[in-house]
């Protein structure tokens, strides 16, 4: 099993997936737009650190609808989140569910982003990756996965996310650890350390699971299917 194999075949099944979606008014409404961004705004590092914690234990497309309605309300900004009421967050969070609890969380990460870095996330993502995780895994509620994905999605930093997706999907191969470390580990040692790579890979083992649970043989045949590798793969910036 060679993951920079595997890469190539699900990429040339699903096609890049554009991945963290940000918000884009299209005919008069906000909705999600996945696409290919050299660069990131703080405000969108923020969005993506907002939606990490949005989509915790919730389906993309609920915690969609959460950041829509802070987007609309005005509240997508550190020093809106910080001033604004728990209770009021906590309603306008609600289609991602838990949305007491995230409403709390939320208002920890603008409150810790605001004090230690005026707000910018572009200031906090200057230090190390090694210091960057430990304080995000130090703030209420944010656990390895979210603040990874924080790390990965909007900071560009090196390191792989893990999810039940990507458990599922090194499953099919009976690989199994005990641990998220464990997880992130195999991936982590067997790819290089680019940031790009790590965030499509992800993102095309997200696209993998999801057929995998509606055509399970479908998956797994893809997954065996040989390509060659030639020249033309240099696109994918490997």
């Amino acid at each position: 099993m060679k993951p920079l194999v595997l890469y190539r075949r699900i990429l040339r099944y699903f096609g890049p997936q554009g991945w963290w979606p940000i918000l884009e008014k299209r005919k008069g409404e906000w909705t999600p737009v996945y696409k290919k961004r050299p660069r990131l705004t703080s405000g969108q590092m923020f969005e993506i650190a907002v939606g990490a914690i949005l989509t915790q234990n919730a389906a993309w497309k609920n915690a969609a609808k959460a950041l829509i309605n802070l987007k609309k309300s005005r509240l997508l900004k550190p020093d809106a989140l910080n001033k604004v009421k728990q209770k009021r967050l906590a309603d306008l969070i609600r289609p991602s569910g838990y949305y007491n609890q995230k409403a709390k969380k939320l208002k920890a990460f603008s409150n810790w982003l605001k004090r230690d870095y005026l707000g910018d996330l572009k200031v906090f993502f200057r230090n190390e990756l090694a210091q960057c995780r430990n304080e995000l895994l130090g703030l209420y509620g944010l656990g390895p996965e979210t603040s990874d994905s924080i790390l990965l999605y909007a900071g560009g930093k090196p390191i792989f996310v893990v999810d039940t997706y990507t458990k599922r999907w090194l499953k099919v191969f009976h690989k199994q650890f005990s641990n998220y470390d464990e997880y992130q580990n195999w991936f982590e040692t067997r790819l290089p350390k680019k940031p790009s790579l790590y965030n499509e890979y992800h993102a095309l083992i997200v696209a993998w699971a999801k057929l995998y649970r509606k055509h399970p043989r479908l998956a797994r045949r893809l997954l065996k299917y040989k390509i060659k590798v030639d020249s033309s793969e240099k696109r994918f910036k490997i």
